[in-house]
């Protein structure tokens, strides 16, 4: 089977199967199957709006569970001040979670390799202490959530309404994902992982591309943990921790980097083992450990049946080609540019 032909019903194929769990969850009297999948929509969409970071630009960011956090604070600092509004809480998600994204990349963006992944992960633990010491709102112990958020007569009142409100975000978001990655400005952000001097060479922020990108996945992070703090009634400063950053990851990894439903498989398989371990055994990781690795070791992108559908990066590669070609002052066909990303000053594409 192409990738092409692979790529046009992958997406509907998985989300059609997302959408019949409430029901078949109803059918055999079984409600905690509707709470559980809605669990793996949300970490799917937070997995996702990762894999624009890590997937895409090859940044591993250590503490993106910061904006799962900011998203479930949004939803519980305003309805402990009796704000119930859905709108006025997205709105303070995305806002507060788009400015952090912007402080801590423009900081972040300027190093690399280790030096980023320190300081991802020192600005969420500096998050995390916060509101751990914010006793105001329950600090270590968490925030209770006593009322949904309200979108004008549509509550997310319980796991049903959550898990139909992250269906539909997840599936924009993964459309949305698809033509992402091969729009101008996707291919922008990819060349940045491959060669990072040659994009600056045709004129082009490195910076200004990764920046974007970065508060883009900050962004719908947030909207993960706003979504999370309705499913769970529950803000919590663990859900800032490193550890919840780290499982991101390794659903990423588990799924395929760079895949664009590799998160939501990903985040499907590890949710799953987890909860199948957890029944055996209090050490389910020791179980977990080694089938991460052999992931890992034997298919870079994922499962190995992955890599069947998979074809070489055209996209990437074309991406690499195009700023090569531009580097040595050959002609390109096609425009590398992006909108809302300016050429560097002094050069022209």
């Amino acid at each position: 089977m192409t990738r092409s032909k692979f790529g046009a019903w992958v997406i509907p194929v998985l989300f059609l199967l997302l959408a019949i769990v409430p029901f078949v969850a109803n059918a055999i009297g079984e409600p905690f199957y509707v709470t559980f999948f809605a669990r793996v929509l949300v970490y799917a969409l937070a997995a996702s709006a990762l894999n624009v970071v890590l997937g895409f630009a090859g940044l591993v960011s250590f503490g993106h569970a910061l904006f799962i956090g900011l998203g479930c604070y949004a939803v519980g600092i305003l309805g402990f001040y009796d704000v119930t509004s859905g709108w006025a809480q997205l709105g303070v998600c995305v806002l507060v979670c788009a400015a952090v994204a912007l402080v801590i990349g423009s900081v972040c963006l300027r190093t690399s390799g280790i030096g980023f992944i320190m300081i991802t992960l020192a600005f969420a633990q500096m998050f995390y202490f916060l509101m751990v010491s914010m006793t105001t709102f329950g600090g270590d112990d968490g925030l209770n959530i006593n009322a949904p958020s309200n979108f004008s007569g549509f509550e997310l009142s319980g796991s049903t309404e959550v898990y139909w409100a992250a269906w539909a975000v997840l599936l924009v978001t993964t459309v949305v994902m698809a033509r992402f990655k091969r729009s101008p400005f996707g291919m922008v952000l990819r060349a940045t992982h491959i060669n990072p001097r040659r994009v600056n060479a045709f004129g082009y922020s490195v910076f200004r591309v990764q920046l974007l990108a970065y508060v883009f996945s900050g962004v719908i992070t947030g909207i993960s943990g706003f979504l999370l703090a309705n499913l769970t009634a529950f803000a919590s400063p663990s859900y800032m921790s490193w550890q919840m950053s780290g499982d991101l990851i390794v659903m990423i990894v588990i799924g395929g980097i760079g895949l664009v439903t590799g998160p939501i498989l990903g985040t499907v398989v590890f949710l799953v083992l987890e909860e199948m371990f957890k029944g055996i055994t209090q050490h389910w990781m020791l179980l977990m450990g080694p089938i991460i690795v052999l992931i890992a070791l034997l298919g870079k992108d994922g499962f190995s049946w992955v890599k069947r559908f998979k074809r070489p990066d055209v996209a990437g590669r074309q991406a690499a080609a195009t700023v090569s070609a531009a580097s040595h002052g050959a002609p390109v066909n096609a425009p590398l540019g992006a909108p809302g990303v300016a050429p560097v000053a002094g050069e022209t594409p």
